[in-house]
């Protein structure tokens, strides 16, 4: 009876180490640390233990510049991975990446697998979508900026937690209030550019680039340094000057800030919802993002930060037929759902806003269906369907090196703005050169 139990427990092993060895493996490169690393692994374990044909195995490689910059070398080196995590400002970085790309749909199609583009939600969507209305790769982490409220500070300053803050108005007479109390830390951000001047343009309905902000063509030009854009970081660079706004960094060092208590107001992603809810030890409040009434009667809709899901050339069918599965799977409601209630980032399909709703999430969390509100409340203008510009991560580099020079006193709005644009004007033509 011993041998016996031995040789079922021999075979048994030797079973699955076919089985293992059976499944095709599928590489995920992705950006994510922290708390969203870990629901990203949760995601992969779970697509990994519904089935046994494929596994996914998923790997950081550091931030989003740097994935994307593993990635180009790898495909180089001969050595890229089936799945790679972009972000968004990568778009048009890996549209024009002839050769190294295959797109979602063929993926799609070639697996014969079903795939319905309708059910994605389109302002979300059209950030990676070819001309024709095909979807180059598949929204991820999708969110948009909003503001966060500490509602302990406002309330210790003397403030009505519940104060208007629709307008970037009244959040400057809040800033005044905050700063009379003693408040050290009035307001600050995170993702300065992306916010604060690529949102703050699609917000308001003014072009950040000509040509559609890119869409129509890469021969397009930025004009970011137009009357609202400036208004804006006028105010911000006085508001900086008198200690009511606190600069903390380019990317999201402000949330540390923000998460420990220290600053009343935080312009932020939505996604900031995981760290926020699992950190914060005070009361918290998501709003919408505001808008200069000086601007507009009311606001336009916000454009999406965050990442999409490329799929690199140079690999086998059945590799494909195994990104599909994953990428069906990641795109289902239940699936979509849990992951916009962990992160705040934005559901990918309608199917999973209305499971989410059926399900009561927004009603116990009330705010969370902002960012949703705020993307889809109105149909996208040319200037606010999104950005799609080559080279536009190191865009952004001369945006933060001449936004700092406002922070620190060093530049007027305008005179930054119009740099940044000369600056970055000069990439895009290298850029448009290199695509033809």
């Amino acid at each position: 009876m011993k041998y016996a139990l031995s040789s079922l427990a021999l075979a048994a092993s030797l079973g699955s180490a076919q089985m293992a060895a059976a499944q095709t493996e599928i590489e995920f490169w992705h950006a994510f640390t922290g708390r969203l690393g870990d629901l990203v692994a949760e995601q992969v374990e779970t697509f990994n233990g519904s089935q046994s044909d494929y596994v996914v195995k998923a790997t950081h490689k550091g931030n989003y510049s740097e994935t994307l910059n593993a990635g180009i070398a790898a495909f180089r080196a001969g050595e890229q991975p089936e799945i790679l995590m972009v972000f968004e400002v990568g778009t048009a970085t890996m549209m024009a990446a002839k050769g190294a790309i295959k797109p979602v749909y063929t993926v799609m199609e070639e697996a014969g697998a079903e795939f319905d583009q309708s059910k994605y939600i389109g302002s979300v969507k059209g950030y990676y979508t070819a001309p024709d209305g095909n979807m180059l790769s598949l929204p991820f982490n999708s969110s948009t900026p909003v503001l966060w409220v500490n509602r302990d500070i406002l309330s210790e300053a003397g403030i009505d937690p519940d104060t208007d803050l629709s307008t970037w108005e009244k959040v400057g007479a809040v800033l005044d209030q905050l700063k009379e109390a003693g408040v050290q830390c009035p307001m600050t951000t995170a993702w300065q550019s992306w916010i604060h001047l690529e949102n703050l343009s699609a917000y308001h309905d003014v072009p950040f680039a000509t040509q559609d902000n890119g869409f129509a063509g890469t021969d397009t030009e930025l004009a970011f340094n137009g009357e609202a854009q400036v208004a804006h970081i006028s105010a911000m660079g006085e508001w900086a000057k008198d200690g009511k706004f606190i600069y903390a960094g380019r990317r999201n060092e402000g949330g540390a800030n923000f998460r420990a208590g220290e600053c009343a107001l935080f312009t932020e992603s939505s996604a900031g919802y995981a760290g926020i809810k699992s950190e914060a030890q005070f009361d918290f409040e998501v709003r919408p993002l505001p808008y200069w009434e000086a601007v507009t009667a009311e606001p336009q809709n916000t454009i999406i930060g965050g990442a999409s899901l490329w799929v690199m050339e140079g690999h086998e069918a059945e590799d494909y037929k195994g990104v599909a599965a994953f990428l069906n799977f990641l795109s289902s409601p239940e699936i979509q759902a849990k992951w916009h209630q962990d992160t705040g980032y934005l559901p990918i399909t309608a199917e999973a806003g209305e499971l989410t709703r059926e399900q009561g999430f927004y009603d116990a969390n009330p705010g969370t269906d902002i960012a949703v509100i705020q993307m889809t409340a109105k149909e996208p203008t040319e200037n606010s369907k999104g950005l799609r510009l080559g080279s536009f991560d190191q865009i952004r580099t001369i945006i933060d090196e001449e936004l700092e020079a406002v922070w620190s006193g060093d530049k007027d709005a305008q005179a930054a703005l119009d740099s940044a644009v000369e600056r970055g004007n000069a990439l895009l033509r290298r850029f448009e050169q290199a695509s033809q």
